[in-house]
C-alpha cells in the first residue's frame, strides 16, 4: 500500500484523509509528520510534501482500520486521524475511536450533522423565541408544512452540508415547485427563514472548552446562495458575546469536546440564531481569510491540538480580507478564460484566483450550495479598497456584474 514504517523517536503523525494541499502546508506549520490516505492515483497533496501515502478507500471503515492498524505511530498512540470535509470528518472520528486515538467523538460528529436534532437542541438555548421548524418525510407535504411555518421559509435536507439542496420558498407557488425538486420519499426540514446578517464562526475545542477563533461575514445573493465572505467583522460587545455563547452552547449540547468546528449563525432581530454546525473547519478559502486578516491559523491550530503539539506561533496581522465566488452560466465554454485568469491574478491586492473547473471546458451545471466555479481572494487597507479589488478581479474573469453587486442587508457592522 505504499507505506513505510518510521524508526523510533518520530514525532506525532497526522493521518490525513484525502487532504487539500493547504492541509499539508498547515501540518508542516504545526510541526507534524504526515500520512496521506487516499484512494486511486496520487492526489494534489502528494505534490505538496506528503511524507507517506496509504492507498485505500477511507470511506470503507474496515479498509481504513486495516490500513492504519499496522502503522507504528498508530500502535504507539502517537497519531491521530483528521478529516476536514463533511464525509472525512465522520470517517476520521470512527477510525480514532476504534484505534484508541484522540479526536472528536463520532457521536458528536453525527449529532452536528443531524439538523433536526440540532435545531431542537439549539432551540433550548432560547426557549422564549425558538426557531419554527418541521420534519418532512414526503416532498408532497412541503406546501402544507410551508404554510404552517409561514412564508418565507427554507427547505433543506436533514443531513446535508455546505448548502446543498437548500431552497428558499417565498410563497405557495414556490412551495409547490419545491415539492417537485426533491425525491417523493425524503428527509427534509422546513423552517422559518432567519433574516439578518450571516456569520461563519470557526472554533477549536479541547477537553470540552470551546475557543472561538474568529468569524467572517457571509455575503448572500438570490435564493440564499453564498456570494462571498469578508473580514474583519466589528460587532458590539453584547452581540459578540451572544455569538460566542450560542456557538459554545450548541457544541456542548452536541457533545463536541475536542477538535475544530464550523458554525453558521444569523444575527436576527431577536439575537443570534443557529443555521448549522459541523465538526470540521470551514472551507479552505474561508479559513485562509482568517490567516490573511488576523493571522489566525485555524488548520495548524486544529492539527497541533489534536496531536498534543504546541500551538503554532501567531503572526499578528490587521487587514481587510475578502472572498468572492465567481460562477458561469451552464453551457458556457471557458476556452477564453486563461487571459482573464492571468489579468485577475495581476490585480494589486489579489492573493489567489482559483478556477474549480478545467480551463477550456464547458460549464455543465449551475453552482449549488458550496460548489462554485471559481473564487477570488484579496486583501486591502480598507473595506472600500478591498471591495473594488474583488469586483475588478471577478469582472476580469468574465462574471456578469449583476452577479457580484448583490445588495446586502443593513448590518450595523463593517
Amino acid at each position: 500500500m505504499g507505506q513505510r514504517t518510521a524508526g523510533p523517536g518520530r514525532g506525532p503523525v497526522a493521518v490525513l484523509l484525502s487532504p487539500r494541499p493547504a492541509v499539508l502546508a498547515a501540518a508542516r506549520r504545526a510541526g507534524a509528520h504526515t500520512v496521506v490516505v487516499a484512494p486511486g492515483p496520487p492526489v494534489p497533496s502528494d505534490r505538496e510534501g506528503a511524507e507517506r501515502r496509504v492507498r485505500t478507500d477511507w470511506r470503507d471503515h474496515r479498509r481504513l482500520i486495516d490500513a492504519l492498524g499496522p502503522l507504528e505511530e498508530v500502535r504507539a498512540g502517537r497519531a491521530a486521524v483528521f478529516g476536514f470535509t463533511a464525509a472525512a470528518a465522520l470517517s476520521a472520528a470512527r477510525a480514532n475511536e476504534e484505534l484508541g486515538l484522540p479526536g472528536t467523538p463520532s457521536a458528536a460528529v453525527t449529532a452536528l450533522m443531524d439538523k433536526a436534532a440540532l435545531r431542537t437542541r439549539s432551540n433550548a438555548l432560547h426557549p422564549g423565541r425558538p426557531v419554527s421548524f418541521a420534519r418532512c418525510g414526503r416532498a408532497a407535504l412541503i406546501p402544507f408544512l410551508a404554510g404552517l411555518i409561514g412564508y418565507p421559509c427554507v427547505v433543506k435536507p436533514r443531513a446535508g452540508a455546505d448548502g446543498e439542496g437548500v431552497s428558499l420558498v417565498r410563497d405557495a407557488p414556490e412551495a409547490r415547485r419545491a415539492a417537485r425538486c426533491y425525491p417523493e420519499v425524503t428527509d427534509l426540514l422546513v423552517e422559518e427563514l432567519l433574516e439578518g446578517p450571516g456569520l461563519t464562526v470557526e472554533a477549536l475545542s479541547q477537553d470540552g472548552r470551546h475557543r472561538v477563533l474568529g468569524w467572517a461575514r457571509r455575503r448572500t445573493g438570490p435564493g440564499l446562495t453564498t456570494t462571498g465572505h469578508d473580514l474583519p467583522v466589528a460587532l458590539d460587545t453584547g452581540t459578540a458575546e451572544a455569538v460566542r455563547a450560542l456557538v459554545r452552547g450548541v457544541l456542548d449540547l452536541a457533545g463536541h469536546r475536542d477538535g475544530p468546528s464550523h458554525t453558521e449563525v444569523v444575527l436576527t432581530a431577536r439575537g443570534p440564531r443557529l443555521v448549522e454546525a459541523h465538526a470540521r473547519p470551514g472551507g479552505e478559502e474561508v479559513v485562509r481569510l482568517l490567516r490573511l486578516a488576523h493571522g489566525t491559523d485555524v488548520l495548524a491550530l486544529a492539527l497541533a491540538a489534536g496531536l498534543g503539539l504546541p500551538a503554532p506561533a501567531r503572526i499578528p496581522r490587521a487587514a481587510h480580507a475578502g472572498l468572492r465566488y465567481v460562477d458561469f452560466p451552464p453551457g458556457r465554454r471557458l476556452d477564453g478564460v486563461r487571459p482573464g485568469l492571468a489579468a485577475a491574478r495581476a490585480v494589486p491586492g489579489v492573493v489567489r484566483v482559483q478556477l474549480e473547473v478545467e480551463p477550456d471546458a464547458t460549464v455543465r451545471r449551475a453552482p449549488t450550495g458550496g460548489l462554485h466555479h471559481a473564487y477570488v481572494l484579496a486583501t486591502g487597507p480598507t473595506a472600500g479598497s478591498l471591495a473594488r479589488t474583488l469586483d475588478r478581479a471577478a469582472g476580469l474573469l468574465g462574471q456578469d456584474p449583476a452577479g457580484r453587486r448583490t445588495r446586502q442587508p443593513e448590518t450595523g457592522f463593517a
